[in-house]
């Protein structure tokens, strides 16, 4: 197959790419623009990788020179909810390095039951893509399978993470308009969860 990029690192973070699936389709999203991030090397996968696998590629890194180590990728981590959290167990059990999820909030909708519980035991932290102050503008720019019912289940999940997890962020990006953007914090702060504005690249 292809050189399938599993993991890749930016700055003092090393990320996992576990999967291409996701249940949105976001209007900003980076894998409607190129094949990379940063200096990734192509993320589409030919085939959605085994713990096997990225146990694999674990041997060729030094733990020791990272800050943390993110799920992320070219897809929503959580669709693969049960490998990540067998490969966050498998980096525990090397090292203590902090472990983070960037998600899209909505695996309780994936995977029909609550999932933040699940993280507790061996993910530090979990980035939240907010995406939107409201349920109609969210659908609008998240254009999630689930249509009207995902941004209370993502919000919700954002709740279960902060009772369950040491650290819990949301994120906008900066393509919606000021406005929204306040509220956003709004929203945030009514939840006591930090929120992130990244830059549209």
């Amino acid at each position: 197959g292809i050189n399938m990029n599993i993991l890749y690192t930016i700055e003092d973070s090393l990320y996992i790419n576990i999967t291409n699936l996701c249940p949105c389709k976001c209007t900003f999203c980076i894998r409607d623009e190129g094949d990379e991030v940063a200096s990734s090397g192509n993320l589409w996968m030919d085939h959605e990788p085994s713990i096997e696998e990225v146990k694999d590629v674990f041997n060729n890194y030094s733990l020791d020179e990272f800050e943390e180590i993110v799920f992320c990728g070219y897809g929503e981590p959580l669709v693969r909810i049960n490998e990540v959290i067998e490969i966050a167990k498998f980096i525990k059990n090397k090292s203590d390095i902090k472990v983070r999820v960037n998600t899209n909030g909505l695996s309780d909708l994936i995977h029909k039951k609550d999932t933040a519980i699940m993280l507790s035991d061996f993910i530090d932290s979990v980035s939240i893509s907010l995406n939107a102050p409201d349920k109609k503008l969210y659908n609008e720019v998240t254009r999630p399978v689930f249509g009207e019912k995902s941004f209370d289940a993502m919000l919700k999940f954002a709740s279960d993470c902060k009772k369950h997890l040491k650290e819990v962020k949301f994120s906008v990006v900066d393509t919606i308009s000021k406005e929204q953007i306040e509220k956003s914090y709004d929203i945030a702060n009514n939840l006591g969860i930090e929120l992130r504005v990244r830059h549209k690249e």
